[in-house]
């Protein structure tokens, strides 16, 4: 709807209004067609309520997450977790296996040998952990 991270009414009417232009369009083409929908004029106002609810929502939230995934606190806060070894061993272990796969199925197999290399490193950190 809008780049601001507050909707005001007027955007919040004018989309409804065009949602429920759409909604009526729709359920004219329908008219024509032999399904029967007998949607009441209150209806389609509720309905176009409940979609504009939820676009509302989803833009908002979109907003709300493009604004902390910029911010450089949040990948300082990332940095700054303070992993065990464990921890950071597991996930190289997921990212190494995903690689593999990728690898594999693309048949590229030096790649594959490299990635096993590195996993039984892995193996061996955690080995420590069992």
């Amino acid at each position: 709807m809008t780049d601001n991270k507050r909707v005001t009414n007027k955007q919040i009417m004018e989309k409804l209004t065009e949602t429920y232009r759409s909604i009526k369009a729709i359920k004219k083409a329908l008219s024509t067609t032999t399904v029967d929908l007998n949607l009441s004029e209150e209806d389609v106002a509720h309905l176009s309520i409940g979609v504009v609810s939820r676009m509302v929502k989803l833009k908002s939230m979109e907003d709300w997450f493009s604004h902390v995934n910029k911010t450089e606190k949040s990948w300082q806060t990332y940095q700054e977790l303070d992993l065990s070894e464990e921890i950071e061993a597991l996930g190289e272990a997921a990212k190494l296996m995903t690689l593999l796969n990728i690898c594999q199925e693309d048949e590229e197999y030096e790649k594959c040998a490299i990635i096993k290399n590195r996993m039984d490193e892995v193996n061996r950190i955690l080995k420590k952990y069992k």
